[in-house]
């Protein structure tokens, strides 16, 4: 199992009191990609979002990885997502953003798209839509045209029902061997199964505890050997997310936890991803998640949705991740902790945790793709 870490210029309530948070929260994110880089970390994924106040900034993730793609050597680089739909970003704009981030990163760099975050977000894109599944058929339509538009020498040209292009020559054309990975932002079990019949590699942003998750990665898993790729290559792939926290000591790293404000994140993802499912009695905004205290902290590690302890214990943590089938264990950063204990977490579990479970240096989508 590989390991990531997941940044998305999340800003929260320090704008109440900094007017400087904003860029203090965007400039910290990149610290942490750097950091991960040198610890052993293969991958880091910034997300792109629009109009999500305090929840997430990072809405020009092509820069923010373009700067990235300097300032690292070896983690490979991703969006989590590049949103494609037309009314966003054209999708030839899009396709000439990955192959120049694969030229730029050396081809460290993994093309994640996906279909946007509930209705505030598509709703300013595409005002008087009514159905927010209406999305998918946009995305359906213009996933496979990216292959296309990177391999053939004259792209031959797209019409379909919500963009067109003539034929053109779409450039650059990717950096080296057929194209970078390809995943897809799952957010609903059915997707998994999807992606895999696609052979996309699975970005897996909305996961519940390992337990709950195993028989969806089996689904992708038994998916994925009959796959027909969209793509040069078959991205058997599936990353999940969880949030870490690393300390000395288990009572640090459950501190740490008690008093970082992690209540405020769940309350603003449910607050804008309106099609998430919302869990029985979870409180509607601007309501929020009580703050939580330690005792409640044990209990999020006790049922596995929550990473946080000393080394051997996040060890222990992430081998049930592994043992459930994921091939990759991205950390979402701790959010409203304090950078240098989250700069803690990254260097503890690069020293400590990564050996232990990722052995292989070289990261899984560069086999797949020197493969294709």
């Amino acid at each position: 199992m590989e390991f990531g870490i997941f940044v998305q210029g999340y800003v929260g309530k320090r704008a109440e009191t900094d007017p400087l948070a904003e860029h203090k929260a965007l400039m910290e994110e990149t610290e942490y990609v750097i950091e991960a880089d040198k610890c052993g970390f293969k991958y880091a994924w910034a997300s792109e979002h629009h109009f999500l106040d305090e929840y997430s900034h990072l809405s020009a993730n092509d820069v923010f990885l373009g700067y990235l793609a300097h300032a690292t050597e070896r983690i490979h680089l991703g969006s989590g997502i590049f949103n494609p739909l037309a009314p966003v970003n054209h999708p030839v704009k899009v396709a000439e953003k990955v192959a120049m981030l694969d030229h730029l990163s050396g081809n460290r760099f993994e093309f994640g798209s996906g279909r946007g975050a509930g209705s505030h977000e598509i709703l300013g894109f595409m005002p008087g839509v009514t159905d927010m599944n209406h999305t998918k058929e946009l995305w359906e339509e213009t996933i496979a045209e990216f292959p296309r538009m990177w391999l053939q020498d004259e792209y031959q040209g797209f019409q379909g029902k919500h963009w067109s292009l003539p034929p053109r020559k779409v450039l650059p054309k990717p950096y080296g061997r057929a194209h970078p990975a390809m995943w897809y932002a799952a957010g609903s079990p059915p997707s998994y199964a999807m992606a895999a019949r696609k052979g996309l590699g699975v970005l897996g942003f909305s996961v519940q505890k390992v337990s709950d998750m195993e028989w969806v990665l089996e689904q992708y898993k038994t998916a994925i050997v009959d796959a027909e790729p969209v793509g040069a290559f078959v991205n058997d792939n599936v990353m999940v997310t969880t949030t870490a926290i690393c300390a000395p000591t288990h009572a640090e790293a459950v501190r740490i936890a008690a008093s970082g404000g992690l209540h405020y994140l769940p309350s603003l993802v449910f607050r804008y991803h309106d099609t998430f499912p919302r869990p029985e009695g979870f409180p509607v905004w601007p309501e929020t998640l009580p703050e939580y205290t330690e005792e409640l902290v044990e209990v999020l590690i006790e049922e596995e949705l929550l990473i946080c302890g000393d080394p051997d214990e996040v060890l222990r943590q992430c081998r049930r991740w592994e043992r459930a089938g994921a091939d990759q264990l991205s950390f979402g950063l701790p959010v409203g902790v304090p950078k240098e204990e989250t700069l803690q977490t990254i260097r503890l579990v690069g020293e400590h945790v990564i050996p232990e479970i990722d052995t292989d240096p070289v990261h899984r989508t560069s086999r797949f793709r020197q493969g294709a």
